[in-house]
């Protein structure tokens, strides 16, 4: 009898093994890039995720005959409710087999967990909140996820159709190819904006990490304010991303666009550290020695490849040219002097004005990225 059977992971090896399950999953994958095993031990923690500080969530395994063959995360985020006046969870860290009825009681064990929650909705791919990793790999899939993206099989957007979930929002990852052509349009831009209204452009100061996470997070909240989707950073999470990012930061990779002394933008952008953890297949070490962080220190000083994570201006400053100023700067030390490639993501559909932006200035939409949702009601 094929009876699948979903628990809540307790244990530590549950745990361990709902982290290690994707292996499962992506064997035969020549894109995927496995991650760190430490890290995700991390992420999962309640008292090291400053997740945990205002939400909850639950990790799910489904079996069939002993066999692990799914997973899912449960999570309840109470400021993205009181925020939007909803009464919606999410799931995330999604994986399957290739079988409906597997699909099928992962989404219903989620369901039941926030129906304990007293919601009514439940929204994903989406892990903890969309501050994080989130949304499902629908076009694209030929190409390597980068840092902080999500990497799915094919066959994962009909398994959540045949559970009854349908599109919210679509987001987009968008490609430079032509770096050069789109520094030209930007330069003319820029020029007349730079001088109207008097925009200082400056790399982070490292030096001074707690108050540019302070900086970086008040734009932020302010300039995503109106996406759909947004919940506003806390103040413990912000200061948690910086933390996690700051080993694998370059200063003049991520700039801060000031208007006399007032911080008016920002853009973030990373070297995609993914290229070297594929080398190491999510661990620093191998029978006690630490072949893993050799290779990943060799591969992470010969990354050539980026990822432009966010673009944010305030409102008040949004037609004063902030963002093609900041794209410029990036574009001409990053990839034009110091030879990168790379996207820039995630976009919303409904962000026109940004998506008109992008493919004016020559990027290539390459990837896409669904949300899920469906009502919990029996």
């Amino acid at each position: 009898m094929n009876t699948i059977q979903v628990t809540e992971v307790h244990s530590t090896a549950e745990r361990d093994a709902f982290i290690k399950f994707p292996w499962e999953i992506y064997r035969d994958d020549p894109v995927w890039v496995p991650p760190l095993i430490l890290e995700r031990k991390e992420f999962l923690d309640r008292k090291k995720n400053p997740f945990y500080e205002h939400g909850d969530a639950a990790l799910f395994l489904a079996r069939r005959e002993g066999k692990i063959v799914g997973r899912i995360m449960a999570s309840d985020d109470p400021n993205y409710n009181a925020l939007h006046g909803t009464n919606v969870g999410c799931f995330g860290l999604f994986e399957s087999v290739d079988d409906p009825a597997v699909a099928l009681a992962l989404i219903e064990a989620a369901g039941d967990w926030l129906r304990a929650k007293g919601r009514t909705d439940i929204m994903g791919p989406i892990d903890y909140s969309t501050n994080y990793v989130c949304a499902l790999l629908i076009d694209g899939f030929e190409h390597p996820p980068m840092l902080l993206t999500p990497h799915n099989p094919p066959y994962y957007a009909p398994l959540l159709e045949s559970c009854g979930l349908r599109q919210v929002m679509d987001w987009y990852a968008w490609w430079f190819s032509e770096p050069e052509k789109t520094a030209q349009r930007l330069r003319r831009i820029s020029a007349r904006f730079g001088d109207q209204m008097g925009v200082n452009i400056r790399s982070v100061n490292l030096r001074d990490v707690a108050g540019e996470s302070r900086r970086l997070r008040d734009i932020y909240n302010a300039a995503w304010e109106k996406n759909w989707g947004f919940v506003p950073f806390t103040s413990a999470e912000f200061d948690h991303l910086v933390k996690e990012l700051k080993p694998i930061a370059v200063p003049e990779f991520t700039l801060i666009a000031e208007i006399g002394n007032e911080p008016a933008g920002f853009i973030l952008c990373v070297p995609d550290i993914n290229v070297a953890f594929k080398k190491i297949n999510g661990r620093l070490t191998t029978f006690g020695l630490p072949i893993g962080l050799a290779k990943l220190l060799y591969y992470k000083s010969r990354i050539r490849t980026a990822r432009l994570v966010a673009l944010g201006v305030k409102p008040e400053h949004r037609r004063s040219g902030i963002a093609e100023m900041l794209v410029l700067r990036i574009i001409e030390d990053a990839m034009i002097k110091r030879g990168y490639v790379g996207e820039l993501s995630l976009t919303l559909e409904s962000n026109h004005l940004i998506n008109r932006f992008l493919s004016a200035i020559g990027a290539h939409r390459y990837k896409t990225y669904r949300i899920y949702e469906r009502s919990l009601a029996h």
